[in-house]
C-alpha cells in the first residue's frame, strides 16, 4: 500500500474488526450507453453542421450535456466510483461509475447532518446517553472516529454537528440519531430525507455508516445529497469546512479540540486546497478511503466524490483542477 495511503487510512481511523460483506450491484449500464450515444450523435452533428440544444437536467438529477459534448480527459483517479458536479448548472463534468452500489462509510452523515438540521433548531440541548448503539458504536472503531462524549453530558446540536463533520464522531451521530426523536423514527426521516433528494439508489440503516449489507449509496447519490447541503444549508456547511473549533467547558460537558479530517479545508498542509468549502471523509473495511468534497472559485461552486481511492485528497484536487478549468456557464 502506497505511504499516503497509510496516512489516510490512519488519519480516519481504520475500522480494527472484519467489517461485513456488503453486497453491490453493477453500474447503470443504460445511462453509460446513453452517454456514449449521445456522444456519437453530437460528433454526427458536429460533422453535419447541425446544432443541438442542451437539455436541462430535471428536478433531482444531473445533466449530462457536459459529458455528451466534450471527450474523457483521461484523468489519472484512483477511486473506483467517483463524479464531478458542477453546482451552477447542475451538469456532470467527470465520472468513473457514478452509478455503482457502494457502502457509504461514514459519509451517511451527511443525510443525518440534514436530518438533524430539519428536526431542530441549532442550539437545542441534546443529552448523551449510555445506550447501547452509541457504545456498539465505539466498540467497532477506534477512538479517533468519536467525539469523545461521556453519558450525561448535555451538548447543543451545533457541538455535536462539530463532533460528527470534524471528527466523524461516530458518538455524536448516535446521540443526535436518538436524541430528537427515536432512533428508529430518525433512521425513517434518513431514508425519506434520501427519496426527497431523488437518491435513489440508496438506503441507510443507521445514522452512522458501519458496514451492513442492507446500507447502501451511490456517488451520484451522495453529489445529490451534497448539492442540497451545498444550496440550501449553509450553516452545514460552514460547519463541514471549519479547520478546527475549541469547544470551551461548560457546565454540562468537558471542552472538546476537534481537528478536521478533510486536510483540504486545514490551511498550511500537503493537501490544502484554495477554496475548498467543506464536507466529508469517511473509511470503513467495506467502503474503503472516501470523501465527498466541494470547492468554489470565480463564483463557481464544484462538487467531487471518491469512493474507495488510496488517495482521495489528490483525486478531489484533480477534479476540482479539471472543474475549474473550464469556462463557467450559466445555470441549466
Amino acid at each position: 500500500m502506497h505511504l499516503l495511503a497509510v496516512a489516510a487510512l490512519l488519519a480516519l481511523g481504520v475500522a480494527s474488526t472484519a467489517a461485513l460483506i456488503a453486497t453491490f450491484e453493477g453500474p447503470r449500464v443504460a445511462t453509460r450507453a446513453a452517454i456514449a450515444t449521445g456522444r456519437a450523435a453530437i460528433t454526427s452533428g458536429k460533422a453535419s453542421g447541425q446544432v443541438h440544444a442542451a437539455v436541462a437536467p430535471a428536478t433531482g438529477e444531473f445533466g449530462t450535456t457536459w459529458l455528451v459534448t466534450h471527450p474523457d480527459p483521461g484523468l489519472d483517479i484512483r477511486g473506483q466510483a467517483d463524479i464531478l458536479v458542477d453546482i451552477g448548472s447542475r451538469q456532470i463534468l467527470w465520472e468513473r461509475e457514478p452509478h455503482l452500489l457502494r457502502a457509504p462509510a461514514s459519509l451517511a452523515k451527511l443525510i443525518t447532518a440534514m436530518v438533524v438540521a430539519d428536526l431542530s433548531p441549532m442550539d437545542r440541548d441534546v443529552g448523551v446517553t449510555a445506550q447501547t448503539d452509541m457504545d456498539a458504536a465505539k466498540l467497532v472503531e477506534p477512538a479517533s472516529t468519536v467525539m469523545g462524549l461521556s453519558a450525561g453530558e448535555v451538548l447543543t446540536v451545533r457541538e455535536l454537528l462539530y463532533g460528527l463533520f470534524l471528527r466523524s464522531g461516530n458518538d455524536a451521530a448516535e446521540t443526535l440519531g436518538a436524541g430528537i426523536v427515536s432512533r428508529d423514527r430518525f433512521i425513517d426521516l434518513m431514508n425519506q430525507k434520501a427519496a426527497e433528494l431523488h437518491m435513489r439508489d440508496s438506503h441507510f440503516t443507521t445514522p452512522v455508516g458501519l458496514d451492513d449489507p442492507s446500507m447502501r449509496t451511490t456517488p451520484y447519490d451522495l453529489a445529490l445529497a451534497a448539492y442540497a447541503i451545498a444550496t440550501g444549508y449553509p450553516k452545514l456547511l460552514a460547519i463541514s469546512g471549519a479547520a478546527s473549533i475549541t469547544i470551551p467547558q461548560s457546565a454540562t460537558h468537558k471542552e472538546f479540540t476537534l481537528v478536521n479530517y478533510n486536510k483540504m479545508v486545514i490551511p498550511g498542509n500537503q493537501y490544502t486546497y484554495l477554496g475548498a468549502t467543506g464536507m466529508k471523509t469517511a473509511f470503513t473495511d467495506d467502503a474503503g478511503p472516501c470523501m465527498v468534497a466541494t470547492a468554489a472559485r470565480g463564483g463557481r461552486r464544484l462538487i467531487a466524490v471518491v469512493m474507495h481511492s488510496d488517495n482521495f485528497f489528490t483525486d478531489a484536487t484533480t477534479l476540482f483542477d479539471y472543474g475549474f478549468s473550464k469556462p463557467a456557464r450559466e445555470p441549466a
